[in-house]
């Protein structure tokens, strides 16, 4: 079974989906038309660009393979952060601290077009300012002193430190033992952001086609640099394209896949806990991630959900625990169970709490973790200057939230004619995954239990 069967499976048991309301299905493409800009992939990047695009004056489609949202977009985590996958080190060392500093401003910005965007759009998606990150031994709380002298000298980036004696009145947890505290960062119901951003783009006049996977790239036969998407029962020519379907694009892009790798993420959601107790928890509310190179993530979350009798209540507290990341396409077995024993490790005062939902997806994760964006010409052998109309956004490696958003604005930017902030992160260097199509997986598998190891030791 492939990770797209897989991956129908587990949209089913979202909680996300249990605190949307969802507007009738979009149409699918049929027949033929025309615009400026086609966009494959209705998520954040997708709907992002669109967004952009339109307010610059350009005519723009749409074409989401399954339901706007249905992808890691709207099934993450819900953790909005500053920064990206990889360390800034990697950046530095590649681009210098200069362009490093630019791209961790981006990402700053990124955070704040959040709040911009739901302020325009009218969305309430639940959005709360605050992130911890938490080591769990005296070792990795050196290493993330570390880096948060770094961010302070070099990126002016303040943070608050948070001592083992502090610890208590950040987390009710005996697992960390300190960490920083991030005021910008913070948490959403990303659902619900990104169908409102779905909404917002339909009233600018973006045309949304749901239930419309792409099947062809065709740019050989036409005039110019006219581009067709073809599906099942229509196309899309343009003259510009946007490829930001990450690893639901099998097959449409075959240079880009070995770039990526999709990677199994799974989260769960407590029954609801009484609000003294989940206030005790996590005291500021904040999103919490641990330090590790396999790590768990969470965060308290109160969302009225649907029920058969109806509504339930706003004031309905959860925790919501993500981890158990796995670099394989099969789903873990009894994750339910396995997922309720890593909330109860990190919260024993949940031990005898029952989870509610279970629901997982997969992400895209590029080798070196940093995001991979890129004209379709930069990746084939020889000039390949018809397709240099052709953009792509990928690899944000688990970490898109926020930066989705900027890099809809990006590429919108270069479209429109200023490349010269999208062509920053274009110049970060990416490298294929070893094994090609067949061994790759096993490669990393075989990877991930040395990091594993390594979190351990």
């Amino acid at each position: 079974m492939s990770f797209l069967d897989t991956d129908r499976d587990l949209a089913r048991h979202s909680y996300y989906d249990a605190t949307v309301r969802r507007e009738a299905p979009r149409p699918a493409l049929e027949g033929d038309i025309e615009c400026d800009v086609a966009i494959v992939g209705g998520g954040l990047a997708g709907l992002s660009a669109a967004i952009e695009l339109t307010d610059r004056g350009h005519r723009v489609v749409l074409l989401e393979a399954r339901r706007l949202g249905w992808g890691a977009s709207g099934r993450n985590g819900g953790q909005a952060l500053a920064g990206l996958a990889c360390d800034q080190h990697a950046i530095e060392s590649q681009l210098g601290l200069d362009e490093a500093r630019r791209i961790w401003a981006m990402t700053l910005e990124a955070i704040t077009l959040i709040a911009a965007r739901c302020e325009r759009f009218r969305i309430d998606c639940g959005w709360r300012a605050g992130y911890l990150s938490l080591a769990v031994n005296e070792r990795k709380a050196r290493e993330l002193q570390a880096w948060q002298s770094h961010m302070h000298k070099h990126y002016g980036f303040d943070s608050t430190w948070i001592s083992p004696a502090q610890m208590p009145q950040w987390i009710a947890s005996p697992r960390f033992h300190s960490g920083v505290f991030d005021a910008r960062s913070g948490h959403l119901n990303p659902l619900k952001y990104t169908l409102g951003l779905a909404r917002g783009a339909a009233e600018l006049g973006v045309r949304l086609f749901e239930d419309s996977p792409v099947t062809a790239i065709d740019t050989g036969t036409l005039p110019g640099s006219t581009v067709r998407l073809r599906t099942a029962k229509g196309s899309v020519r343009a003259s510009q394209v946007l490829l930001a379907g990450n690893v639901y694009l099998q097959g449409v892009a075959p240079v880009l896949e070995p770039r990526i790798m999709p990677v199994g993420t799974y989260i769960v959601t407590s029954e609801p806990i009484e609000p003294a107790l989940a206030q005790s928890l996590i005291p500021s509310g904040a999103a919490v991630c641990d330090t590790n190179f396999v790590l768990d993530y969470f965060r308290p979350v109160s969302d009225a959900v649907s029920t058969p009798g109806g509504v339930a209540s706003a004031s309905d507290h959860r925790m919501l625990y993500g981890g158990r990341v796995s670099y394989s396409t099969a789903t873990p077995r009894d994750l339910e169970a396995g997922m309720q024993r890593r909330m109860a490790r990190t919260f024993p005062q949940l031990a005898n709490t029952r989870v509610e939902y279970a629901w997982g997806g997969f992400v895209d994760i590029s080798m070196n973790r940093a995001p991979d964006f890129g004209r379709l010409s930069d990746r084939m052998s020889g000039s390949g200057e018809h397709l240099s109309n052709v953009y792509y956004l990928q690899g944000f490696s688990g970490h898109g939230l926020a930066l989705t958003g900027i890099a809809g604005q990006l590429v919108a930017e270069a479209i429109h004619g200023d490349a010269s902030r999208f062509d920053t992160f274009s110049r970060i260097r990416h490298r294929n995954f070893p094994g090609g199509a067949l061994l790759r997986t096993p490669a990393l598998v075989a990877g991930m239990a040395y990091y594993r190891l390594k979190d351990l030791l």
